[in-house]
């Protein structure tokens, strides 16, 4: 009777520990939903207890299947990684994530409570509280956000000044649109039809909306189609 009590609050503790996990995912809009964390933490939770019975009663070794929890749980980490076509990789966070759930069951189903529980509050904490105050008191990079942007122009020789005014060093500027958009990569190719396309990736401050950006380069001679992705 003891040990039924003792499984279900293993699972039960594991099922609260991978649905805080899952909460926070979802209030983000992360490819690492509510159910899957919640899945993965009481799954890795049963199987650590079935190896450690097996111990008792097979005389195997009880860190054989938890191995096993770790190799598998690696193909689903590497399922919500996207990389995207301006070479953009995302989703490492909810990859590492998933792999905290099934550490957070495998250490649960293990009985090691206190220590579950000061690993989801640490991982609370890192995700949502560090990354801002480190932002807040760090250097001014820290505060930037990347914007890809694929321009269409006409043929002309006039891309050195798109590239100025992009960066706001251009003339005709007022004094309230100058900013601090910096150029961290440029590709340039010939269209077809004869128009030139340029795929950029900037770093803008956190605070500039992406739509200042639009109307910014959208307003250059010359441009004909303008699109802005926030990575």
């Amino acid at each position: 009777m003891i040990f039924e009590f003792e499984m279900v609050l293993k699972l039960s503790l594991a099922l609260f520990f991978g649905m805080l996990i899952g909460i926070d995912r979802q209030l983000k809009h992360k490819p690492l939903g509510l159910k899957t964390c919640m899945v993965i933490s009481v799954a890795s939770c049963l199987v650590t207890i079935v190896s450690i019975q097996s111990f008792h009663h097979y005389a195997s070794d009880p860190m054989r299947l938890a191995a096993q929890i770790v190799s598998g749980v690696g193909f689903l980490g590497a399922g919500v990684i996207l990389r995207r076509n301006n070479d953009v990789i995302s989703g490492l966070t909810s990859a590492a994530m998933i792999w905290a759930a099934s550490g957070l069951g495998i250490t649960v189903g293990a009985g090691f409570y206190f220590e579950a529980t000061v690993a989801i509050i640490l991982l609370i904490i890192a995700v949502n509280f560090l990354p801002l105050i480190i932002k807040t008191v760090g250097p001014v990079t820290l505060r930037e956000r990347e914007v890809a942007v694929k321009i269409v122009m006409e043929p002309n020789y006039k891309m050195t000044e798109l590239i100025k005014t992009i960066e706001q060093k251009g003339q005709g500027l007022s004094q309230n649109e100058k900013s601090d958009i910096t150029i961290r990569d440029i590709k340039i190719k010939d269209l077809d039809n004869g128009n030139q396309q340029i795929d950029l990736r900037l770093s803008a401050p956190e605070k500039q909306y992406t739509t200042e950006i639009y109307y910014l380069i959208k307003k250059i001679d010359f441009v004909l189609t303008v699109n802005v992705e926030h990575l």
